[in-house]
């Protein structure tokens, strides 16, 4: 079930969502950065997200119901699925992957919604498809091929938490504590066995940034983004993100995508692009 919106609403979404791809993307280098290993680095950023949470609500007590439950969790499956895929494979290749989302929903509103599938559409999730399948053929040893794997998946999870939170029925803001304190208690108890685990002033710095901005501070936005904008163009602003990415690891650490890495990246986002243009241009046809 979609909500409706009024234009302030849509412009302050926007601005929230437009806020939290910036935010979000600063995950590649904070994890690129930090030595543990990706269950350590998830339990971390979610502590500090619980915290961050709880002094906005001021309170830690839990509210929820089936819809916003359903949110909470394909936001954890997301959140631990995309940081073992950055570990495993480039930051570029698993955010991108990930950035398939958008066609997932629409797949979903095609397959259980009985939705009818354009032409154009339909050509644009085979490109999609397509340039994800140059990612995965960018360097095949089964690490990086299990990373891609995992980005993909992340995608799939991605769409259905999109899909969760713009239920009306659901609260995005108790979904995103919820799924801080869900995915805290699911990957703590590994910081325990972490053989990567160590602490120095930089270490400490990442944690903090990916804690308090990457995840905290974007999490608040994206709840707000959430209840103002519908699934459909939070997915499609939300690809500011993947285009930014890449950018801080480039810089901080010296890592570039093999060249089919890229000719996937261009594909994918060139896809969800046109697939953000079409309901545009259709409107100018019928104008026309």
């Amino acid at each position: 079930m979609e909500k409706s919106f009024t234009k302030g609403q849509l412009t302050m979404g926007r601005l929230y969502i437009i806020s939290t791809a910036l935010l979000w993307g600063l995950a590649g280098v904070c994890v690129k950065s930090i030595p543990w290993n990706s269950i350590s680095i998830m339990a971390a950023r979610c502590g500090i997200g619980i915290i961050m949470f709880a002094v906005l609500r001021k309170s830690f007590r839990i509210r929820f119901n089936k819809y916003t439950l359903f949110g909470a969790v394909m936001m954890s499956i997301t959140g631990i699925l995309y940081m073992m895929a950055i570990k495993l494979s480039t930051a570029a290749t698993a955010i991108v992957l990930q950035y398939t989302a958008p066609i997932f929903v629409f797949l979903y509103s095609v397959i259980f919604q009985k939705r009818k599938a354009r032409i154009s559409e339909t050509l644009i999730v085979f490109l999609v498809f397509g340039g994800c399948l140059l990612s995965f053929l960018d360097e095949l040893d089964p690490t990086r091929l299990l990373g891609n794997v995992l980005g993909l998946l992340s995608g799939v999870s991605f769409a259905a938490q999109i899909i969760g939170f713009s239920d009306k029925r659901a609260d995005s803001n108790d979904g995103m504590y919820l799924s801080n304190i869900i995915s805290f208690v699911v990957c703590m108890p590994f910081m325990f066995f972490d053989k990567n685990m160590a602490f120095s002033a930089e270490i400490i710095f990442w944690v903090l940034v990916l804690g308090v901005f990457q995840y905290g501070l974007a999490n608040i936005f994206y709840a707000r983004g959430c209840q103002r904008i519908n699934k459909i163009e939070t997915s499609l602003l939300l690809t500011i993100e993947p285009v930014f990415n890449p950018i801080p690891v480039l810089l901080v650490n010296k890592e570039f995508p093999g060249p089919l890495a890229v000719a996937g990246f261009v594909v994918v986002i060139t896809g969800i692009t046109l697939y953000a243009l079409l309901p545009v241009i259709e409107k100018k046809k019928k104008k026309v």
